[in-house]
């Protein structure tokens, strides 16, 4: 499936209800790339900092005044000249704001998680969807992909959510899974990866 005019869909996802799984589909099925860890290697080189500071951040909010001088000092080994600008947490998330927004300006494709929505809210073309599953149907899905005990499934779901959440509240206007944040809003688990596949691409060609 091809489509003439530029479009992007950002994907927002509960913790083991597929949508990273969903994004790669969709993109092949339009024919575009996906994006999820490949923007932190592409935000990497595009603003001189080391892969590892963004793999350490990736959707990883902190308050810490204290902790992001710490890391700031330890950018500054890879990139000194940036050491006293901001706190690392904040030089990370502008980095990949702005490699989202050039990605983007560029070339139709899925981007996956890291408030993606929110950065490209002032795009026309641009689907946000947010994905979710019943906490049984992701408990199984996680337990299987990690060889995990539903117990330790459960708690790194809860976890994963909640740093996802803080993330995405921290640095956008908006709120992580509510529907009104959101174009279109999917429960995987009722109906599907497949189907939660074609029901994006047949919003999309509306």
């Amino acid at each position: 499936m091809t489509m003439d005019r530029h479009f992007v869909i950002t994907i927002g996802r509960q913790f083991g209800s597929g949508g990273k799984e969903i994004g790669i589909k969709l993109a092949e099925k339009f024919g575009i790339k996906c994006y999820d860890k490949e923007l932190l290697e592409l935000a990497a080189k595009e603003s001189g900092m080391c892969q590892e500071m963004f793999e350490m951040h990736d959707e990883k909010p902190t308050n810490s005044f204290l902790y992001s001088m710490v890391m700031d000092t330890y950018a500054g080994i890879y990139n000194p000249q940036t050491m006293i600008e901001m706190p690392i947490n904040q030089k990370v998330f502008l980095a990949q704001f702005d490699t989202i927004k050039k990605i983007a300006e560029n070339e139709s494709c899925v981007i996956v998680g890291r408030c993606a929505d929110y950065a490209l809210e002032d795009m026309d073309d641009v689907f946000s969807v947010f994905i979710s599953a019943d906490i049984d149907k992701r408990i199984e899905r996680i337990s299987k992909k990690y060889d995990l005990k539903p117990n330790k499934a459960k708690d790194m779901i809860i976890k994963t959510d909640k740093r996802r959440a803080s993330y995405y509240n921290y640095y956008s206007n908006k709120e992580w899974g509510k529907a009104s944040t959101y174009n279109l809003c999917i429960d995987s688990g009722k109906i599907g990866i497949d189907k939660t596949v074609d029901l994006i691409a047949a919003y999309i060609n509306l």
